[in-house]
Formats: C-alpha cells, structure tokens, sequence
C-alpha cells in the first residue's frame, strides 16, 4: 500500500469541460473492456462497472472507445457500440447509474480501422493506406496473429467515417451521456492518418502533417455540428500505439503546435493526451511533456493520463498548469475509490481486486500488470 499525500488538494476543485461541469479534476480512463453483448449492446456487468467508480468518488467516467457504426469501425468481439437505437437503449440506464452516483460520464467513440481484430458486421479492415499495423493483435482480446492488411479508405469513404462519427454522437445525446470523446489516439483510426508509416497517401490526407491532421478535424466538426454546442467534445490523442508503444511524431514540438492548434480549431472542448508516463517528457530534446505541449499550443483545458496514480504526482501536474485535470488507469481498478481514500488521506492499493471484473470483463490495464 502507499499512504495518500496531504499536498492533494487542487485534485478536488470542480472543473468545467466545456459545458460540463465537473466536482473534481479525476476521471476514470477509457479501458478497453470486451464485456458488452455480441450485439455490441451494453448489459449489467458494463453498468456495475461504470457505477462503481462513480461511487468512489471520480467526478467524470469516460467510457471505452465505443464503435459508432455497423461498418468498419469495431474492434473486438463483444465491444459495446453505439451506432444503432438498441445500443442507445442499452446504454440509458449505465448513464442514469452513474448520475444518480454523483459523477459525470462521457462517451468515447473509436473507430479500430486496420486495428481491428473483430468485426461482427465484416471481416474487412480499412486504413490510411495498404499498410497493416505493427506488431501483433491481442490475446487477451480474442486475436491471435499478425493484423491483416488493409484496404485503403477513399475520399467518399472518409466521408462516411465521419458521418458515422456524428451520427454516434447524437446516439450518446440521445442516451443521456454529457460529453463524446473522439478516440483519436493508441492507433486506431484516426491515429493512422497521423502516423507518418501508417499513411502514405498523396492526396491531401497525406504527406504533411497538416494534411495527415485533416481526419481529425473532419471528423471533429461533423460532431460539433451534429450535438452543437449543447454537449461537451474533447479529442484523445497519444503517440504511442497498441502495437507499437515507441512511436513518436518526427517533427518533434514542430508537429504538436500543428496538431494541438488545429485540435483546437476544430472545435472541441478538450483535449486528454496519454502517454506511457503522463509526466515524462514527449521528445527527447524537449523537457515539456505531451500534456503540457497540448495546453500551450490549445489553450485548451487538457487532461493527462499514464502512470499518475501517486496523488502528489498527479497534483504537481495540476499545479504547474501541464494539465487540468487527470485520468487514472490501473490505479482505479486497484482503488475503485481512489478520490475518497486521497480525499480522506487514506492508505492506497497497488494490487487490482480482480472482483472490479466481476461477472466477466477483459480489461487492458489489468492483463498487462499480471
């Protein structure tokens, strides 16, 4: 166990994202979980799951990346989705749970792209350019083997990937979430468009990195203009990958003052970056971390993720305006109360209850700490 620290308090001052208003500065990150129904419905286990945390004191839930069509963009057999009217049924009462438990929750929409491993609608995978991901699918999500490779999105396509994007986002207006996060990091989708080995396309979704930003801010405004301004947006971004976790972008801080500022002229409210270690710096010829690069060239409220589960830790960022609020992996599955035990200076846990998993559910974060 490690003690909570006394230094911990701009941890709990509310937070406003957009038009959400939160009671504190700790979310629950988006884990990859593969307990929904094989119709991508979410069912009690989800609901128990969410609701847990929400008791435990964190003031905003962002769900995992949830598929927003019936096309390309699932990832993993039995992911919930949120692309159809029973999935928007299904979800209504995990969100009226989680209200009634006092916290926040958003919906965050993924599209895999050719880091799918299991699509219950087509065994098609679409990407950037014909170019499989590195490294190989996971195990512990059903896949075996090498991914397969791709077949290029055109420009009517990308098309679609957006509408499908903010049809998704009415879904989540629809069942009762307060904010949509875009998935827009750890390679999936949209993350292969900014991956320079990921997209060697020559129209102007490639080359640049303004071009191989575009996806980004496409998709970004087809959500705004589907939810408006009435509901909170934010984007996901990282560097590194599900398969390859040393990426990082060629151009340095150069590349993040593009993205982070067209992110921002996009229209989100937000911006949540993740990183192996949120604290470390994001190139190794600049001391500035990922998450304080998005604030300075944003300026825009910015939530850090990785490896942030010391309070003290997680308050430095605060404190030193590298982010505005923080979001917590696997130390929230080992302390499913983790903002009341800092709250109340209470003794932490370092080892996950495998009962947070409780009837059935495949979490990331834990399968890599076994």
């Amino acid at each position: 166990m490690q003690h909570a620290s006394a230094s911990t308090h701009t941890l709990f001052e509310p937070l406003r994202l957009g038009v959400t208003e939160l009671p504190n500065r700790v979310a629950l990150a988006p884990m990859t979980r593969v307990s929904g129904e094989e119709d991508g419905s979410a069912n009690e286990s989800i609901a128990s799951y969410y609701e847990v945390f929400a008791k435990g004191g964190f003031g905003l839930l962002i769900t995992e990346g949830l598929y927003p069509d019936t096309k390309h963009s699932q990832g993993y057999l039995n992911q919930p989705g949120l692309a159809i009217e029973s999935h928007v049924r299904s979800w209504q009462p995990v969100v009226r749970r989680v209200h009634a438990a006092g916290a926040k929750i958003f919906a965050q929409l993924m599209h895999a792209g050719a880091q799918s491993q299991g699509n219950r609608y087509t065994t098609e995978s679409v990407a950037p350019s014909t170019v499989a991901p590195k490294g190989e699918q996971l195990g512990f999500y059903g896949g075996s083997g090498s991914f397969a490779t791709p077949r290029p999105l055109t420009e009517s396509d990308i098309a679609e990937v957006c509408h499908g994007f903010a049809q998704a986002a009415r879904n989540a207006v629809a069942a009762g979430f307060d904010g949509v996060e875009i998935h827009g990091a750890n390679g999936y989708l949209l993350d292969q468009f900014l991956t320079d080995y990921m997209n060697r396309r020559q129209d102007r979704y490639g080359g640049s990195v303004q071009n191989r930003v575009r996806i980004y801010r496409e998709v970004i405004a087809a959500v705004r203009d589907a939810v408006d301004s009435s509901t909170t947006l934010g984007v996901r971004i990282s560097q590194s990958k599900v398969s390859d976790y040393e990426h990082r972008w060629a151009g340095g801080e150069s590349d993040a003052a593009v993205i982070f500022a067209a992110l921002a002229d996009a229209g989100v409210d937000y911006i949540h970056t993740t990183e192996f270690d949120a604290t470390a710096a994001a190139f190794v010829d600049s001391g500035r971390t990922l998450a304080a690069l998005a604030t300075k060239f944003s300026g825009l409220p910015v939530i850090a993720n990785g490896q942030l589960g010391d309070p003290a830790t997680a308050a430095a960022m605060l404190e030193d305006g590298s982010a505005q609020a923080i979001a917590l992996g696997k130390p929230a599955l080992a302390n499913r109360d983790w903002v009341r035990r800092v709250a109340n200076s209470d003794a932490l846990e370092t080892e996950v209850d495998p009962s947070v998993f409780s009837p059935m559910a495949t979490v990331k974060e834990w399968e890599r700490s076994v």
